[in-house]
């Protein structure tokens, strides 16, 4: 059944938004038409209550031209549920009570009996027979019964037999004013309506935008170099190509780095055959100086040759994420290198263990090489673990920033350019890191020196 209620739900996003909106605009009308039948109910029964008034205005001409025993007969016929018609010796009311309800039915007789002796008032509940009639309580109307106001009505009638005669009608329901609706319950629906419309906006924004969230969540990954990212092909139609599209294109990047990665590695591997045979041409070269230059040549070779190797490597590396207390990364690390680390309490991120800890130590190794000692820390920001590795060396231009983290990329002059390597730390530390959804900047120091600065997601508690 739901599979067939889906098939009727529109496949395009300009679909489902007029869908949406449309279906809900019609509950919003429904719920509309519903109050309104309520609302006619009510003037209904108004209406009801108007020509009860017309009706008993008209007993009061008849009752004029017959005796007493006669009137008191139609006065019993003219009683109903709604209404309790008495000719009675005392008079209910003496004159017409304030209020804009009474004055209306009292205008309203008036001009329609053409006499201005007749008396209305609007009471808060059932006013005593101002007789005694034994059959007073059984003909009660029933209307009395139940309404919180009767609409009371007193014309006095002309004496028959000597006695005078006032004709008494107390008449349920007078509640509503003419023709003015309950503005309470049009606010009541109104506000309904507003949340009706309010609460589908919200399930239709949700609806709308999680794949998108999901699709902007891809992308960043993306953007961090992580090439497993995927999109769920679910959503409007729109969304689906959209999300098609990005796993199409990671695809495509992730099999030209793995193509591009492989030739690096191919290229570091089928170099070492013919360095190593320069190598052993060379150590037989009788000059002392020029055997030596060439031997330094083969040597800077070979580390690029590894480098690519390595950098290939580390770019495939296909080892699985689990949870890695980095406070007890960095005490190893420093450990073995002999430099100071301030590691603080447990952080818990997931990492390729391996991986991570080869990217963090190539930064304490270049900032032994180039700056000649190494600080290492760990702090937390937010729902990020942040590695800090410090040196007191000359530091590099800001506008080279950018430029050291590229293959075969090494700092300037001022730097110690025999102990160097191939210029792919960098490289391969931020390839590493960015797989790991985190990031790495580097600064100069006020003070001299730089700072290498790494920025991991920690694991969130469950």
């Amino acid at each position: 059944m739901m599979r067939r209620l889906a098939r009727l739900f529109p496949d395009a996003l300009a679909g489902r938004i007029v869908f949406l909106l449309a279906a809900t605009i019609l509950a919003a009308n429904l719920i509309a038409l519903a109050v309104l039948g309520v609302q006619q109910q009510r003037f209904d029964r108004q209406a009801r209550e108007d020509r009860e008034i017309e009706r008993i205005a008209a007993l009061i001409p008849a009752m004029e031209a017959v005796d007493a025993q006669v009137r008191r007969v139609i006065a019993r016929d003219a009683s109903t549920r709604f209404a309790r018609v008495r000719v009675e010796s005392k008079p209910l009311l003496t004159e017409t009570a304030p209020g804009a309800r009474a004055a209306y039915i009292a205008q309203s007789l008036r001009d329609t009996l053409g006499r201005d002796d007749i008396s209305v008032a609007i009471i808060a509940r059932p006013l005593p027979s101002a007789g005694r009639d034994d059959n007073a309580r059984r003909d009660r109307p029933e209307g009395r019964q139940r309404s919180s106001s009767v609409i009371a009505i007193t014309a006095p009638l002309s004496a028959r037999d000597g006695a005078p005669a006032w004709l008494n009608v107390v008449t349920s329901g007078a509640e509503l004013r003419p023709g003015r609706p309950d503005a309470r319950l049009f606010l009541t629906v109104l506000a309904l309506s507003l949340l009706l419309v309010l609460g589908v906006s919200i399930l239709l924004a949700r609806h709308l935008t999680q794949p998108l969230a999901e699709l902007s969540r891809a992308a960043e990954a993306a953007g961090r170099g992580d090439r497993s990212a995927r999109v769920p092909e679910t959503g409007a139609l729109e969304m689906r190509k959209a999300a098609q599209a990005f796993n199409a294109m990671q695809a495509e990047i992730s099999q030209f780095d793995a193509e591009r990665m492989r030739t690096l590695a191919a290229i570091g591997h089928d170099l070492r055959t013919p360095m190593t045979s320069l190598r052993i041409r060379a150590e037989m070269v009788e000059d002392d100086a020029q055997r030596d230059a060439m031997i330094q040549t083969l040597d800077d070779m070979t580390v690029m040759a590894d480098g690519l190797v390595s950098y290939a490597r580390e770019s495939r590396d296909s080892e699985k994420m689990a949870p890695l207390d980095l406070s007890a990364l960095l005490s190893r690390l420093c450990e073995a290198r002999g430099v100071t680390c301030a590691a603080g309490g447990p952080l818990i991120v997931a990492a390729r263990p391996v991986g991570l800890g080869r990217a963090i130590g190539n930064l304490i190794d270049n900032a032994l090489r180039y700056g000649g000692d190494a600080n290492v820390a760990l702090a937390q920001e937010k729902a990020h673990a942040i590695v800090t590795v410090t040196d007191n060396g000359p530091g590099i231009p800001e506008d080279r920033f950018a430029e050291m983290f590229e293959p075969f990329t090494r700092g300037d002059d001022s730097r110690n350019t025999e102990t160097g390597g191939a210029g792919l730390g960098l490289a391969i530390a931020r390839t590493i890191i960015n797989a790991h959804g985190g990031d790495i900047t580097l600064a100069n120091r006020p003070e001299g020196g730089l700072i290498a600065r790494v920025r991991l997601p920690l694991v969130e508690a469950t």
